[in-house]
């Protein structure tokens, strides 16, 4: 199997702009001294974490379709698989992973199974109570802060590799996240992803056909939802705390905010999305609060304005649009 599909075209912009991402995002720590590097180092940590987190949802929301108004609570599991062992002595970095991937892989079996028996509002709705039970669980958890979360005495241990530094988390994260991506990527264009792609357009014709189309999306929910947990683990080292926040409905829906602003279906997306929506919410409180410090509150209107103008102008999204625009530029060479 080759590692890049012949199909690729290298100079289409989507691919330039890919790479150029990504490249930045290799050399940015070696550009970054002092204190302010430091911070920026740990923003863009925090860009790549939730890109991460929207990889996952786009996998099934773009490509199957599947709109989960609960993905947050992954991210909180992998978060408390961190936190809860470390509270107990236990520091090894495996642990947590394996003890995120587990639970996480068990818990979205269990929803998945119920959620993929409904469709439309009703599975959002299934999602989202799912979601809610787990984050009030969480609340719930007196011994383990509660309402008010959980600190992280230190990051976890993974032997191999030290996450007790800034940059080595960066770098780590950076690594799943191009991970998330190929795999993404790789997954789409083999027959399971033609599979979920067809049953988003049309299930009983894909059914009609012959094809598992439950299991399909069951297993895309369940590798979604891993993503998600991945997410959570990096999330609580990064800020070396824990809290039923990371569950709630409201990051869920942050995540789909994120999908459709990069570009809905698109591999590349998700991580252009996260860049620009948490860019924004960085910056906007500063132009505010320089340019109308009587106003420094009410800057996420300028959020909102500017969600709603990609919406209206670049329908797929940023990302997407390009796509759309360099598939149009191919076309018309060939003719």
């Amino acid at each position: 199997m080759k590692l890049f599909p012949a199909a690729i075209d290298w100079r289409a912009p989507r691919t330039l702009v890919a790479v150029f991402v990504l490249i930045t995002l290799l050399l940015l720590p070696l550009l970054m001294t002092g204190d302010s590097g430091s911070f920026y180092v740990k923003f863009i940590t925090r860009v790549m974490i939730y890109a991460l987190a929207a990889i996952g949802l786009n996998f099934i929301l773009g490509f199957g379709g599947m709109v989960s108004l609960g993905h947050a609570m992954y991210v909180m599991l992998g978060a408390y698989a961190v936190a809860i062992p470390a509270q107990h002595g236990i520091v090894s970095g495996w642990a947590h992973l394996g003890i995120a991937l587990v639970a996480t892989a068990v818990l979205a079996a269990v929803i998945g199974a119920v959620a993929l028996r409904t469709t439309g509002i009703a599975f959002i709705m299934i999602t989202l109570a799912f979601a809610q039970m787990l984050f009030f669980g969480a609340v719930s958890l007196k011994d383990y802060g509660g309402d008010d979360g959980l600190t992280l005495a230190a990051r976890s241990d993974f032997a191999l590799f030290d996450l007790s530094s800034n940059g080595s988390l960066y770098y780590v994260t950076l690594f799943c996240v191009v991970l998330a991506l190929y795999l993404s990527w790789r997954a789409v264009l083999s027959p399971f992803g033609l599979v979920l792609r067809g049953s988003k357009s049309n299930t009983r014709r894909a059914a009609a056909l012959g094809h598992p189309v439950f299991r399909y999306q069951l297993v895309a929910y369940v590798a979604s939802a891993l993503a998600c947990a991945v997410a959570g683990v990096l999330l609580a080292n990064l800020t070396q705390f824990a809290s039923p926040a990371y569950g709630a409905w409201t990051l869920s829906g942050e995540l789909i905010v994120i999908v459709i602003l990069g570009g809905l279906g698109t591999v590349f997306g998700p991580l252009i999305g996260a860049i620009l929506l948490l860019s924004l919410e960085e910056i906007l409180p500063m132009l505010v609060e320089l340019t109308l410090p009587d106003y420094k509150s009410n800057w996420m209107l300028l959020l909102g304005a500017f969600i709603f103008i990609i919406a209206l102008v670049l329908k797929r999204g940023v990302f997407g649009s390009l796509s759309a625009s360099s598939a149009t530029h191919r076309k018309g060479d060939k003719q």
